[in-house]
């Protein structure tokens, strides 16, 4: 960083990297600006998927009017964290389910387009009930193991 700027001010070779850095954003400006229709175009998609992204997690995320109440910055990254693992549930559920919806056209013969299959999305809500009861059981997995003898020592407790 001391070979980027001198007493405050950027040096030659700072002053260099931020032009360069220039360079990209130019060139940026200047595709959206030209009649390049195609990259205005994805541009736009990429914005509409960030766009819906946004809004399921906001839906998601409505009990506290989409608010961080934690104090500290661990308890807001927690609640950042469990928004994103419910998000990405979401997300693979519709994933899962669409790819089922899929396999049952074609398997009744139905043509299914790929293009059509590009613009699908697993960021769509309606179907998704956000207020209610909700149940969660555990799936049987099989007997549990034996519990640890508490009297007998592990390696562990010697440390």
């Amino acid at each position: 960083m001391r070979m980027l700027s001198r007493e405050g001010q950027p040096s030659r070779l700072g002053r260099a990297f931020t032009e360069y850095g220039r360079i990209a954003k130019s060139l940026h400006l200047l595709a959206v600006i030209d009649s390049d229709a195609t990259y205005r175009r994805q541009g736009g998609g990429q914005l509409t998927i960030q766009e819906s992204r946004h809004q399921l997690a906001r839906r998601i995320f409505h009990g506290q009017r989409g608010e961080l109440r934690q104090r500290y910055r661990e308890g807001q990254e927690d609640q950042l964290g469990a928004l994103g693992l419910v998000l990405n549930a979401v997300v693979l559920w519709n994933t899962r389910y669409m790819d089922a919806a899929l396999a049952a056209l074609r398997a009744s013969g139905y043509r299914v387009h790929e293009e059509d299959v590009a613009r699908l999305s697993p960021l769509g809500f309606r179907h998704i009930n956000f207020l209610g009861r909700y149940s969660f059981s555990y799936p049987e997995i099989g007997p549990l193991r034996p519990l640890r003898d508490p009297t007998i020592a592990d390696d562990e407790d010697n440390d």
